[in-house]
């Protein structure tokens, strides 16, 4: 068995688009006929870009290869181009292809892919979603009250979300994030994510847990600021309070605050997360199976994390074939917490997949269908062109404080 073509996808994520503008998906067909998806979550180039590396990258390490060698093929794309360190837009590539191996593998074995690695030890997962706007608009208008800028009605909103089922809701009110970050919090920053927690805590009681979102925004003081500030809320986490890349500055933030600190959306590879690790930075991991590397590479990571006392709560911010990835290394991994979902995995945000994804009344039930359980929908993706040329998500090129 060996793989013989590809193909790539880039579909415009639909009304309200959650989950980003649009999603890259990639389908590998073997020499026998088996064929096996992936979903590349770059966000760096544009989607097409994107597309023209995977088909670079393919041809160099995958195409003849034998799918089932993940390890090598994972050394070539790794070290291609005399590079060996964790390259984003690489790793954002080789995931969608590795993720597309283990697809093929899963279904010659006629077996979903948690079996392949090392079996489920959990039969559902706990899940989250962000609080969204009622109306369902992922862009709603500034000037208007809605959950992203206005507690009461996050709090209704929340309170909701946990009559559906939800025993966790994650939201995000501490300011712009900007390409100038980390910055220090304004004073109405700190006060609206003391009123969110305030009046969702009021809401829902403790029948769920509060997930506190940033995006690295804060510097390590204006971190521990808004952190202590939190802190009477009891949140389950305070995630990526500082950049990304300062494993050693997040770590005084983990240090100073009891709320246990969430991060790894933007790093790849067990590399940048062994010194997430090592620092003492987070005690939840968050990698995205679209960008970390693949499923192999999270399995290893999980395993370094579990040494530490370290639990996982795999990122999803793009499409269904990476969160149906996620799950896969969700239901393997012994110290799994909680896994981020697209609301309840319904609606618009499906309607280029084949399959389902089951959520029942707060959890997600692994599927046992081979492989990763989903498959493009061709026809559905045909009509879902992306014209737009704004990457997947962008920050903005103003000072928070301006």
């Amino acid at each position: 068995m060996r793989l013989e073509k590809l193909e790539t996808f880039v579909v415009g994520n639909p009304p309200p688009r959650h989950g980003g503008r649009y999603f890259i998906f990639v389908r590998l067909t073997t020499s026998c006929g088996i064929t096996g998806v992936g979903e590349i979550y770059n966000a760096t180039f544009g989607p097409d870009i994107c597309c023209a590396m995977a088909r670079d990258m393919f041809s160099r390490h995958f195409e003849g290869a034998e799918p089932h060698r993940i390890e090598l093929l994972y050394r070539k794309a790794y070290g291609a181009g005399f590079t060996l360190r964790p390259d984003i837009s690489v790793m954002g590539i080789f995931s969608g292809l590795e993720m597309a191996c283990w697809d093929i593998l899963g279904k010659a074995a006629d077996k979903p892919v948690h079996d392949l690695l090392g079996g489920a030890v959990h039969d559902r997962l706990r899940s989250y979603s962000y609080i969204y706007p009622s109306s369902g608009d992922v862009y709603p208008d500034p000037g208007q009250p809605n959950a992203y800028n206005d507690p009461h009605v996050a709090a209704e909103i929340a309170a909701g979300m946990v009559e559906q089922g939800f025993t966790a809701v994650k939201f995000d009110p501490a300011g712009p994030y900007t390409i100038f970050d980390g910055h220090q919090p304004r004073l109405g920053d700190i006060s609206l994510s003391v009123d969110f927690c305030s009046e969702i805590r009021k809401a829902v009681g403790d029948r769920a847990d509060l997930l506190f979102g940033t995006h690295g925004q804060f510097t390590v003081s204006g971190a521990k600021r808004l952190a202590r500030a939190l802190e009477p809320f009891d949140p389950l986490w305070f995630e990526e309070p500082v950049p990304p890349e300062c494993p050693a500055e997040m770590a005084q933030v983990a240090m100073f605050t009891s709320i246990p600190v969430a991060a790894g959306e933007r790093l790849c590879t067990k590399y940048e997360f062994a010194r997430l690790l090592e620092a003492g930075a987070a005690s939840i991991l968050q990698m995205n199976l679209g960008r970390v590397g693949g499923l192999l590479e999270a399995k290893k990571i999980a395993g370094m994390a579990e040494t530490q006392q370290v639990q996982i709560a795999p990122h999803l911010y793009c499409g269904p074939i990476v969160a149906a990835a996620n799950i896969q290394i969700a239901a393997a991994s012994p110290n799994f917490l909680i896994l981020e979902s697209i609301g309840t995995f319904d609606g618009p945000y499906m309607a280029a997949v084949k399959g389902e994804i089951a959520w029942e009344d707060g959890y997600v039930v692994p599927s046992r269908r081979p492989g990763l359980g989903l498959e493009l929908d061709d026809t559905a993706i045909a009509s879902m062109p992306y014209t737009e040329g704004e990457l997947h998500l962008t920050m903005s090129e103003s000072h928070a404080t301006s």
